[in-house]
């Protein structure tokens, strides 16, 4: 072997240990990068409710179907005062065209004995942004079981609602609230095993759920959010 075939034979034997060294750094450099954690972060906050649905439902029946509707119409005009006197303006309260179901509309159709042929109901709604003036109106409503007005409130429509609606401005603090207490198990995370946090890695905010705080105060809500990040384990 020459002198210049044995120059080139030392210069590639250099270059694959120097490759292989390369290589073999970017594998640790790689996994290394690779080690991560994925942690969870919660965000709890208790809001008040800042609107309210209330449904006024009642019926009445009877054979004189002309009778039944001015029987209504005042009735309304009571529930319509009850509502003025605890302060709720005409713009809170809506009426509804009474429904009127005819038993013998049917074919066929018979009454038994003692039967009432028409059955009225009738439909107000309260949409109010002072909930408290709902809560304090129902602590009231009796007044208007003396004047013969019997509100339904076991049926699935006529449950009072209350609803938030401010999320958009709380969102950013419950979202950072989030994050830092994922990096709080991250961390922990980190020192329990003898590493260092390092950057994120990934990062996904959870969907907001607003929740009654439990089934006697519907009106204070559970506003809940859950942040999933990812960090990188540097060792």
């Amino acid at each position: 072997m020459n002198k210049q075939s044995l120059t080139s034979t030392i210069i590639f034997a250099l270059a694959i240990i120097v490759a292989s060294l390369l290589l073999k750094q970017g594998v640790v450099e790689f996994k290394t990068l690779d080690r991560s954690v994925a942690v969870k972060g919660l965000a709890e906050k208790e809001v008040m409710a800042n609107t309210v649905i209330w449904p006024i439902n009642y019926s009445l029946a009877g054979n004189d179907l002309t009778k039944l509707i001015d029987e209504l119409e005042a009735k309304n005009q009571a529930v319509r005062a009850f509502l003025a006197l605890h302060g709720f303006s005409d713009e809170e309260i809506s009426v509804s065209p009474p429904n009127v179901a005819d038993k013998l509309a049917q074919p066929y159709a018979q009454l038994e004995k003692g039967q009432m042929r028409y059955f009225v109901m009738s439909s107000i709604t309260v949409y109010s942004h002072e909930p408290e003036k709902v809560r304090h109106a129902l602590t009231k409503v009796t007044q208007l079981a003396k004047q013969g007005i019997a509100i339904s409130s076991d049926r699935y429509d006529a449950k009072v609602q209350y609803i938030f609606t401010g999320l958009n401005d709380i969102k950013p603090e419950m979202i950072q609230q989030a994050t830092e207490k994922a990096r709080e198990v991250a961390e922990k995370f980190a020192t329990d095993s003898k590493s260092t946090l390092g950057k994120i890695k990934s990062a996904r905010q959870g969907q907001f759920s607003i929740s009654d705080r439990d089934s006697n105060s519907p009106h204070i809500k559970r506003v809940r959010v859950v942040s999933s990040v990812e960090y990188y384990l540097v060792d």
